[in-house]
């Protein structure tokens, strides 16, 4: 399939009713929506036959920062849900808090849930003096469909630890430990280490939080664009060796299983093409930058996490990666009476 022009962000203006920095306490929120209709980025085809298509939005930007591809609208403001992990995390370093190695991908984690992801979040609140029940995330099975199947044969059940967030949230509260800030409030929006976390994101991102929600774990969520997501990402592999970016940065690439997990596409990347960031977020979102500067970022509007892969891996080969992961991570077989019948597959 031959590459697509590279195009410039949409100019659609922006609605005057666009969010407020922080619709917490401001009632229901103003949709960030765009009202320009994103192209399909996957087609589900069972049988020869499309009957399905997912559309989204995606950017890419070059080794100097520069938009080089834009599907879509990639400047309105999205929730980059679990995206925002290394941000957050580099918040918990900028507040004072002192991690690294496994530690630290483990802050910045949506991990699987696998044992070694259990253990060595007990073992941060036992280094911090912390009881599991001050963690805020809600109890959870693990997010991995093989372990959570040998989790629950053990007799095990939902648990704070257990749930995919809990690094982030043992760091957040290790470090307002230190900082004698309050614990049971950690997660306020407006509570010292989350106003720190606040500036980072915008730091990163190069552009202000254009709304501030509740993210599934209980954390807040700072809404930005495409552009701004992957702007962040590259600024993360860019940034001053020993500064808190690059020490997340470092961490999550030297130590990927703990990022995501045995199974899981970000591991993968990571292991397999040295140098490279990837991050995923829920309702299908994804972030990447590559050791030379370039980055995409993408999400599907539909929130299915089936197109990722597929979408991740054509952005890829458009970047030019070219490695057999490429083609492990884009796999995404529709099954028919037990068989391949179909393929979930990128558009563009």
């Amino acid at each position: 399939m031959p590459a697509p022009q590279p195009s410039q962000p949409s100019q659609t203006p922006q609605s005057p009713q666009s969010p407020q920095p922080s619709y917490a306490d401001q009632g229901a929120p103003t949709s960030a929506l765009s009202p320009v209709v994103p192209p399909v980025l996957a087609e589900v085809v069972r049988s020869g036959f499309v009957e399905g298509r997912h559309r989204g939005s995606l950017v890419v930007l070059g080794a100097d920062g520069a938009v080089e591809l834009a599907l879509g609208e990639v400047t309105a403001p999205v929730f980059p849900r679990s995206s925002n992990k290394p941000m957050q995390a580099a918040g918990v370093l900028r507040a004072g808090l002192d991690l690294a190695g496994e530690r630290l991908a483990l802050a910045a984690a949506s991990h699987s849930g696998e044992p070694f992801h259990r253990d060595l979040a007990r073992k941060m609140l036992d280094e911090y003096g912390l009881d599991p029940a001050l963690l805020q995330c809600p109890p959870d099975l693990p997010l991995d469909a093989e372990e959570r199947e040998t989790y629950l044969a053990s007799g095990a059940g939902p648990d704070r630890v257990t749930m995919n967030c809990s690094g982030k949230h043992t760091a957040m509260l290790a470090v307002c430990a230190q900082q004698g800030w309050p614990l049971e409030t950690y997660l306020d929006p407006e509570h010292p280490l989350q106003r720190v976390i606040h500036r980072v994101v915008e730091d990163a991102a190069g552009e202000p939080v254009a709304a501030v929600g509740t993210d599934g774990c209980g954390a807040p969520l700072m809404a930005i664009s495409l552009v701004g997501l992957a702007r962040a990402f590259r600024s993360f592999v860019a940034a001053e060796p020993g500064s808190a970016e690059r020490r997340v940065a470092d961490a999550m690439r030297a130590h990927p299983e703990y990022v995501a997990g045995s199974r899981r596409a970000d591991t993968w990347l990571m292991r397999e093409v040295p140098g490279t960031l990837s991050k995923m977020g829920a309702e299908a979102v994804q972030a990447v930058a590559l050791p030379d500067g370039r980055a995409l970022a993408f999400k599907i509007e539909d929130g299915a996490t089936r197109a990722l892969g597929p979408v991740l891996a054509r952005a890829l080969t458009l970047l030019g990666v070219d490695a057999p992961v490429v083609e492990r991570i884009g796999r995404a077989p529709l099954l028919g009476g037990g068989r391949e019948v179909g393929e979930i597959r990128a558009s563009f």
